[in-house]
């Protein structure tokens, strides 16, 4: 074909499949006959290097980023070798294991890259500052979505460029319904709505090279610790699971905030970054609560050892994860709310003081507690809304990749039982079948005489249930378990 003919052709191609690309909010590429510019084949981003630093670190931190991006996503769209070797770790981890890297996990990634020399010598320090970058606290994640799209239709315009390219020899052949079907495939390309795609038997080689990975020590456990390694060890995911919804069950003042406590504690202290929101207690009570378990002090006995606390607490500081806190009245918070809150975190704000608060990515979210939030949607049926509120905050879980934790009330059977199992759920025995996980709190008078409880494993999605915890506490201190005694 002559040179005149392609060109010829190619205007006849833009010419028949302009309304579709116009739909796309597609501006035809020039001729490839004209100066040369960025076309599809040269796979490099058309975006300043600030955007695609942008781009780096969201695909290292922020999940929804990647679900939304990841099949669009290409390391050698990045001019800077750096952050492409972290968007080529960032894709693989996400493939292999459906979620963004951890700190450790990226760094054990990137070392093998070097072992193989994916990563040369040339650009190992490149990708090293790129390394910091991505992980750095400040990073600034709440402009995810925006791009997210500018990236989606970046990807579009260049399967389109390349439609056209391809369709002029489609276009010889008449083969007009290929050029079609090729055209609205170009246009379709755009951001994952339809969830995680997930091919069971094609994926069979990544599920035993992550078996294998976690039985070198290669991959470290998900969970957010518990802060007792015999409970850990009980879970399946060796600890709180991310992605995952677990409740705690108990009788009214059986220690349920306690416990919730104890479990934001144990995750600040592994490093990992916690949001409690407390719908009951007063923040200032639940800090009261934690001041004590975090130093090792009798409640009564903060005031008269205030200076000894605060230089514990000071002490801790550098190597514990951040713990914030956030109070709503009982039957006001909605997951819609809790969602906007969490999305606040993730970029500086202005406090009160004049200082900027630098953003935080929580791992883990305590709510205290489902039973008194409030739907997004209020029906006449108590039913339904509490069956709302449980599904929104499993879904957040899943959204952000955090373990949420959280607590129910027994019905009267329950506060009568020696031991509390799913049956005895107040109100909507739905929650059994939304959580992940669900654990019971029992005590007799004469457990509660002795400073005993029990953990009973009530319900349980991906382990074995039905055995029980036994447990000393020290309540004086508001430690919920100060030793473990046995499992049954």
């Amino acid at each position: 074909m002559t040179e005149a003919v392609a060109t010829a052709a190619e205007e006849a191609v833009v010419a028949m499949v302009g309304a579709a690309m116009s739909g796309a909010g597609y501006a035809p590429p020039p001729s490839p006959h004209a100066a040369p510019e960025v076309l599809f084949g040269d796979e490099k981003f058309e975006f300043d290097a600030e955007f695609q630093s942008k781009v780096a670190t969201h695909s290292m931190r922020n999940l929804d980023f990647l679900r939304k991006i990841a099949h669009l996503l290409k390391p050698d769209y990045f001019e800077n070798a750096g952050e492409a070797a972290m968007v080529n770790i960032a894709l693989r981890y996400y493939r292999q294991y459906g979620s963004v890297p951890t700190v450790l996990a990226a760094r054990e990634f990137f070392a093998e890259d070097i072992r193989n020399k994916v990563v040369r010598s040339d650009i190992r320090p490149a990708a090293m500052e790129a390394f910091k970058t991505c992980f750095q606290p400040a990073a600034d994640l709440s402009d995810g979505q925006y791009i997210a799209e500018r990236v989606a239709e970046f990807a579009r315009h260049q399967a389109i460029s390349a439609t056209i390219l391809q369709s002029v020899d489609l276009l010889e052949k008449k083969q007009f319904d290929k050029i079609a079907k090729n055209v609205k495939a170009a246009c379709d390309v755009g951001i994952n709505t339809d969830g995680e795609e997930y091919d069971y038997y094609e994926r069979i080689a990544e599920r035993t090279a992550e078996r294998a990975d976690r039985l070198a020590g290669k991959l470290p456990p998900t969970g957010i610790t518990t802060g007792h390694r015999m409970i850990d060890d009980l879970l399946y995911h060796k600890g709180w699971g991310r992605k995952e919804l677990s409740v705690i069950l108990g009788g009214a003042k059986a220690g349920k905030t306690t416990f919730l406590i104890n479990a934001a504690k144990a995750a600040s202290l592994a490093g990992f970054n916690v949001l409690y929101v407390t719908c009951e207690v007063a923040s200032r009570i639940i800090a009261e609560r934690l001041d004590a378990s975090m130093t090792d002090t009798e409640i009564k006995n903060l005031m008269a050892k205030m200076k000894e606390v605060e230089g514990k607490l000071r002490a801790t500081m550098p190597r514990a994860g951040k713990i914030k806190f956030a109070e709503y009245p009982s039957g006001t918070l909605t997951p819609s709310m809790l969602r906007g809150l969490i999305e606040s975190y993730k970029s500086p704000r202005l406090n009160p003081d004049g200082t900027v608060r630098e953003p935080v990515q929580f791992d883990m979210i305590v709510v205290d507690y489902a039973d008194i939030m409030a739907p997004d949607f209020r029906t006449q049926d108590a039913i339904e809304n509490s069956k709302g509120i449980y599904l929104a905050l499993r879904a957040i879980a899943m959204e952000e990749n955090v373990a949420m934790l959280s607590a129910t009330q027994t019905n009267r059977e329950g506060m009568k039982s020696t031991v509390a199992t799913a049956t005895h759920v107040a109100d909507d025995i739905n929650k059994v079948r939304t959580v992940d996980i669900m654990i019971s709190i029992n005590i007799t008078d004469e457990e509660r005489a002795n400073g005993e409880a029990r953990l009973y494993f009530a319900a349980s999605r991906n382990q074995a249930g039905g055995f029980t915890i036994f447990i000393k506490q020290e309540l004086e201190k508001m430690k919920f378990i100060a030793s473990i005694i046995r499992v049954e």
